[in-house]
């Protein structure tokens, strides 16, 4: 295109007002289309021409992003085309080539057009292209230019670009933080939360605008005197001093209700480029279940000590005593002796079976081998067995005529109407222990009840916990606290529930003259 001098002026002046506009532009409009479409509109404009696209390379392949003056047909045939798998490793000039040799076909050879690329941080992300509808050429004052808006747009694509991973990171970041199972708080180098994620709001139990712009200390604070050194005393003290030195911290947090929560908090710092703490990234696991599990394990280790220590004890003492050379036992205080040893030996043994089953049930769950079971003959052979045993009780079975047979693991369901029973022997001193059915539409339930003190309210919600004992049961009875565990276990493997329940049906505390009543049901 030429221009006669007197229009000179002007045309410069033109120039220069519009490449303002858009450096104002590309400091305050965030939207890439709408800006696009201005650089491109400029560049059709101060070149004379009638129409323009701008094409951005993408890992994808070429998309057009900006186009005007272009008709829908050639458009809906140049976008499919630029996405093209052939099209995808095509660098500017051979893009160039391609879309001139379109132009020239479409138009009959009557249109002509110049691209220039669009390049950033030396490394070419886009192209940029100018329709004419007369033959000119493009001369290089017109290259010049529009390299001019050709840089321009550049700087747009490359800053909307930049702006969009960082949006994306931003929001990638937020995923992070709301999906974590620990709560997770961000200082800044003031030791103030700048934010905290729902986690933790849930863990401490107040909002995210209860925590933010907090100072840390306000917000954790300690029950009592923690594991290791709190965040204000480490930083009094220089930390951190590199950048991977992480602080732990171990105790009881205090929150706005009681009680105060066990957690294990841990600080990672994050430092500028001249060492200097930028942000503290502070993680919070609530650690009640690790806690929970070291009482278990303290626990376990005290009361299998305890009852593993009495039947070994006793057994040594008969077997030492038989063996001494220098008495002459008779026959019945053999016997005796032997059947005490016999006694012990058994109950050792269940002790085993009973920890191995717990072993089992913690590894995935208990097998069964499940066949057809008759209830009522099954409980009757268990209050046989155990009548023998027992002469202060009265042990007998109600079950109502032509009881469902059921599919279950017999012996794992004998297992628990013994452990049921054996229960009722240890806490009820003497009286009557019943083992009754009844039938509904869907399942059957089976009870054990005895005439005991019954069951304390305060143990109600651990008794079928593991190696849960009550009080009085430790004074009392012996025992690991296995039995109603596994009881539980087996009749909720079978599909089942089991419960605790007073001799009048309701699910409470036992009247204390009452006895307990332990109840479950299987499917038919």
């Amino acid at each position: 295109m030429s221009l006669v001098p007197s229009m000179l002026p002007d045309f410069r002046v033109r120039q220069r007002d519009y490449l303002l506009e858009i450096s104002r532009l590309l400091t305050q409009e965030l939207d890439l289309e709408k800006l696009m479409a201005r650089i491109l509109r400029v560049s059709i404009e101060m070149l004379a021409g009638q129409a323009g696209i701008i094409a951005l390379k993408l890992p994808d392949g070429w998309r057009v992003a900006a186009a005007h003056g272009i008709a829908p047909a050639f458009l809906s045939y140049l976008t499919p085309l630029l996405a093209e798998e052939k099209v995808r490793e095509l660098d500017v000039r051979e893009l160039n080539r391609m879309l001139k040799g379109l132009t020239y076909t479409a138009s009959m050879g009557l249109l002509n057009g110049t691209g220039l690329p669009l390049a950033a941080h030396e490394q070419v992300i886009g192209v940029i292209f100018i329709f004419r509808n007369y033959p000119d050429l493009f001369t290089p004052n017109d290259r010049i230019l529009l390299q001019s808006f050709a840089d321009q747009a550049a700087i747009a694509v490359f800053n909307a670009q930049l702006y969009g991973q960082i949006s994306y990171e931003k929001k990638r970041l937020d995923a992070l933080l709301d999906s974590a199972g620990d709560g997770i708080l961000i200082l800044d180098a003031q030791l103030n939360i700048e934010r905290c994620n729902e986690a933790f709001c849930q863990l401490f139990g107040v909002t995210r605008e209860d925590v933010t712009n907090k100072p840390h200390g306000e917000i954790v604070r300690w029950k009592k005197e923690p594991q290791g050194s709190t965040l204000e005393e480490s930083v009094a003290n220089g930390w951190p001093l590199t950048p991977n030195a992480t602080l732990y911290v171990e105790g009881d947090l205090n929150r706005p209700l009681p009680p105060a929560l066990p957690v294990g908090i841990t600080y990672a710092p994050l430092l500028s480029d001249e060492g200097k703490l930028r942000n503290v990234i502070v993680a919070v696991r609530d650690i009640t279940h690790f806690r929970n599990a070291d009482e278990m394990k303290a626990t376990f280790i005290s009361i299998v000590s305890h009852e593993l220590r009495t039947p070994v004890a006793l057994i040594k003492g008969y077997a030492s005593t038989l063996r001494r050379a220098d008495a002459k036992w008779d026959k019945h205080t053999i016997n005796d002796s032997l059947g005490v040893i016999e006694e012990e030996a058994d109950r050792l043994s269940k002790m085993i079976d009973d920890l191995l089953d717990a072993s089992r049930l913690q590894a995935g769950g208990l097998s069964l081998n499940q066949a057809d079971v008759a209830l009522p003959s099954l409980a009757l052979r268990v209050s046989e067995r155990f009548a023998s045993q027992s002469p202060k009780h009265r042990i007998h079975t109600d079950f109502p005529e032509k009881f469902p047979v059921i599919l279950g693991d017999e012996n794992r369901l004998e297992q628990v109407l013994s452990n049921l029973v054996s229960n009722a022997l240890k806490y009820a001193p003497e009286g009557e222990i019943k083992i009754s059915g009844t039938t509904l539409p869907e399942q059957v339930i089976v009870c054990v009840s005895d005439e005991g003190p019954g069951i304390d309210a305060r143990d109600l919600p651990h008794i079928f916990d593991r190696f849960y004992r009550s009080t009085n049961a430790v004074k009392q009875t012996k025992g690991a606290g296995l039995g109603l565990y596994l009881a539980r276990a087996i009749v909720e493997a079978h599909g089942g529930r089991i419960w605790v329940e007073g001799n009048n049906g309701s699910s409470a505390k036992p009247k204390s003259d009452a006895g307990a009543r332990i109840c479950f049901s299987l499917p038919r």
